[in-house]
């Protein structure tokens, strides 16, 4: 579960305030709303890379509202996907687990695991120079999904691919769900994107976060 409470969090001089919504326990939340509406400013906010102003943030039966981004255990895919260009695929998935002081026996199976649910085995040994658009964000989400979060969140994951890899994307991306049962929000712009994988549905507009459903969003997008 993901849950804000009477949020408010800044950045610069723009402001949301009182922002209140739920994410239930293994859904798949979409957050959607128009280029700086405060969409990956929210997200920074649960992630721990923000701080709030006001309210709280609850993950699970946690409230993790003042805790640091490291102790809140979440994936997490930023825009930019943040891949190292200097370090291999497979070094870049294992890499959370070493941080988390993972028994060295288990990493390369845990590996092993999560490049064969997203179907990236043959790219274990390559740089990030030489990947595709498709496949570095196949990657970067290996990397937030290796050590089993319960959270994931995804900030405008899909973003500068075209469209057939897109809709390759979306459907990893609900097996991914489907096979992990892990509670997700992605942020987006794109209703296509909501109506392909969104079981809940948020809209940032006016400062303010509603519930939608994926047909009401879109005509909010447009």
């Amino acid at each position: 579960m993901i849950m804000l409470d009477a949020v408010t969090v800044r950045s610069g001089g723009f402001e949301l305030r009182d922002v209140g919504f739920v994410v239930p326990t293994g859904a798949y939340g979409v957050l959607m709303g128009r280029t700086g509406s405060g969409k990956s400013t929210l997200l920074e906010a649960i992630c721990g890379l923000r701080p709030v102003a006001a309210g709280s943030i609850r993950l699970g039966d946690r409230d993790v509202t003042r805790l640091p981004a490291a102790a809140r255990d979440i994936g997490y895919v930023p825009q930019d996907r943040a891949l190292f260009s200097h370090m291999t695929v497979g070094r870049q998935i294992a890499l959370p687990l070493e941080v988390r002081r993972w028994p060295r026996a288990t990493i390369h199976p845990r590996v092993a695991e999560v490049a064969a649910l997203l179907g990236i085995e043959p790219l274990l040994a390559r740089h990030p120079a030489g990947l595709s658009g498709g496949e570095a964000q196949r990657v970067a989400l290996a990397r937030a999904l290796v050590f089993r979060p319960e959270v994931l969140l995804l900030d405008e994951p899909l973003t500068g691919l075209d469209e057939a890899t897109r809709a390759g994307a979306c459907e990893v991306l609900a097996d991914v769900h489907r096979s992990t049962g892990v509670t997700v929000l992605h942020v987006t712009h794109d209703s296509r994107e909501s109506r392909r994988l969104a079981e809940v549905c948020f809209v940032v507009e006016h400062g303010e976060v509603a519930r939608r459903d994926a047909a009401s969003a879109t005509g909010a997008m447009s």
